[in-house]
């Protein structure tokens, strides 16, 4: 269910919708892992986001959405993640050849989907994600993974901010955490994003595709 504004921010102009446009794409953000394995320090107990994801991924694969998938990835010491990495040293599970860095099952991706490596919290940040969803002509990015208050926020955040309409599947997404998860599900609603579940994407896209 799509976050409720309050009534003074809707009057305010907060949380106005947004349609996906003519060329979605899925972006899949960071589900590895770290975030499935107990004895990781990121992990995150979110089983049925990724249960969300798999049939997420079906859907997208079915109607021939461009797919895109991240990781994350650091050279051994995270010299390369720089001030991020100083402040989660607990980032070391991505430092290359990690076991936690591999993809989720049901969630890895096949041949002729892209794969981006990044080091920071945002997809875009040092990436050429935009410049490839650009090539491929694409105007909106469905975006689904972990987590919701870290990469899949920040990521959302720098969408909008190069011209893709972003759609955030809420039930797709999962956090540490079931207040930071709401709270930025919220937020990203009334500034940034549409927030919607997988059963609502589907309506509205597949008399589109």
């Amino acid at each position: 269910m799509k976050p409720q504004m309050p009534e003074r921010d809707e009057t305010a102009g907060f949380g106005r919708a947004l349609r996906p446009g003519k060329r979605p794409a899925l972006l899949m953000i960071d589900f590895v892992q770290a975030y499935l394995d107990p004895a990781s320090p990121l992990y995150a107990d979110v089983e049925p986001a990724r249960l969300m994801c798999i049939e997420l991924l079906q859907f997208a694969r079915e109607r021939r959405l461009s797919v895109l998938h991240t990781g994350v990835e650091y050279s051994p010491g995270g010299a390369d993640g720089g001030v991020f990495y100083r402040k989660l040293p607990l980032l070391k599970v991505f430092e290359r050849g990690s076991p936690h860095g591999a993809f989720a099952p049901g969630l890895e991706p096949i041949d002729g989907e892209i794969v981006i490596m990044k080091q920071y919290a945002s997809a875009f940040f040092g990436t050429s994600l935009a410049s490839t969803l650009t090539a491929q002509g694409v105007d909106t990015v469905i975006i689904a993974g972990l987590t919701t208050s870290g990469c899949i926020r920040a990521s959302t955040v720098d969408a909008v901010q190069h011209g893709f309409v972003p759609i955030v599947i809420e039930d797709a997404v999962g956090d540490r955490a079931d207040a930071q998860h709401q709270a930025n599900l919220f937020d990203m609603q009334a500034k940034y994003a549409e927030v919607m579940s997988l059963a609502d994407l589907r309506d509205v896209l597949t008399p589109r595709i």
